[in-house]
């Protein structure tokens, strides 16, 4: 495994920290690494060892750093999560973080089997072709950018109907009730609790939902495992319980909604966008649902202000170039004209400073 891992088979990733001032170097060392990658391995172990790679890398490792910064330094955590002292990992007991941690190892290691049999079974019992297309060939901006948005729509509205009407169905049964005895257990969620879950639990609402687009639409490998580094950084922090993260839209408002999820002991904030929730009416996260986030980012940013300012800006433009083709203007129109282009230019620097 440390020897494949050695090879460029993330190098896809890394192509932006490339230093070489030519954009056509970096994309002809991309491809020769990757060919050289493809060439020497077989499809299977190029997918599979990479699906495991990328989990590590982006999932278990950062859900490693995020609990040790919780257990060593406790008190400068508490600062950052939502739910204070009391989302601390170690406030449970330490074999209760054991056994989330362990549980949620396993999960992942149990996705990537399952996926290592699903191919398995395409190649070398139905002999049809593998699920995931390994090339040398590479896809195009436009195609990965394509593929991404439909295995996010598709995971998105899959994990809300799981999420929903099998793990938390208002008629009891074993699905939802391992749910509620396994993940629910923890009342504060911390990076690990992600893919901590009966095992059937998570294949369902986690597995299932990421696996199933690559399936359905047959995703280049590469574009697989882009998907899969997203969507293991977006369960690292959106599980994480910290209320400072980057963007108020995206991550922060997706973590507050998760973090509220826990708290109300899953009686809403089944989606992992909120976009479900908010049209379901199934938003608990105080009121606050992600159009609410997208309209204080907006207001944050000063977005409806300096819009308005663009287009009086732009209406004045549009009359000066009126009256520059209607001929001579008389001195109250040019004094007008004048008071116009001098409002517009005190409105640029506010702008630039803010």
């Amino acid at each position: 495994m440390s020897s494949f891992v050695s090879l460029p088979l993330l190098s896809f990733l890394a192509l932006p920290a490339l230093t070489s001032p030519s954009t056509s170097l970096n994309i002809l060392f991309f491809y020769v690494t990757w060919t050289t990658l493809v060439l020497s391995h077989s499809p299977l172990k190029v997918e599979v060892y990479g699906s495991l790679a990328i989990r590590a890398i982006f999932y278990i490792l950062p859900s490693l750093l995020f609990l040790a910064f919780d257990t060593v330094f406790p008190s400068l955590a508490v600062g950052v999560k939502a739910q204070g002292e009391s989302a601390i990992p170690s406030r449970a007991g330490k074999d209760k973080a054991a056994r989330v941690v362990a549980v949620a190892t396993f999960n992942v290691l149990l996705g990537v089997a399952l996926q290592t049999g699903t191919e398995l079974l395409f190649t070398e019992v139905f002999h049809v072709r593998s699920g995931i297309k390994v090339t040398a060939s590479l896809p195009t901006p436009w195609g990965i950018a394509k593929d991404l948005l439909s295995a996010f729509a598709i995971r998105g509205v899959l994990h809300y109907a799981i999420h929903r009407y099998i793990l938390h169905s208002e008629s009891s049964s074993y699905l939802s009730r391992w749910h509620n005895t396994w993940q629910h257990s923890v009342r504060a969620p911390y990076a690990f609790v992600a893919t901590y879950d009966h095992p059937i639990c998570y294949v369902l609402s986690h597995w299932v939902p990421t696996y199933a687009p690559a399936l359905l639409f047959r995703f280049h490998v590469l574009t697989y495992h882009l998907f899969t580094a997203l969507v293991s950084l977006e369960e690292a922090l959106v599980y994480s319980g910290y209320s400072v993260l980057p963007s108020t839209i995206v991550l922060s408002g997706m973590a507050r909604r998760t973090d509220a999820h826990f708290t109300s002991k899953g009686k809403g904030n089944f989606g992992v966008w909120g976009l479900l929730d908010w049209l379901s009416g199934t938003t608990v996260a105080g009121g606050k649902d992600v159009i609410d986030d997208v309209g204080d980012e907006m207001e944050k940013h000063g977005v409806a202000r300096r819009a308005s300012d663009a287009i009086e800006n732009g209406k004045g433009m549009v009359e000066d170039a009126k009256e520059r083709l209607g001929g001579a203007e008389t001195g109250d129109r040019k004094s007008k004209r004048n008071e116009r282009r001098q409002m517009r230019k005190e409105s640029v620097p506010s702008i630039e400073e803010e």
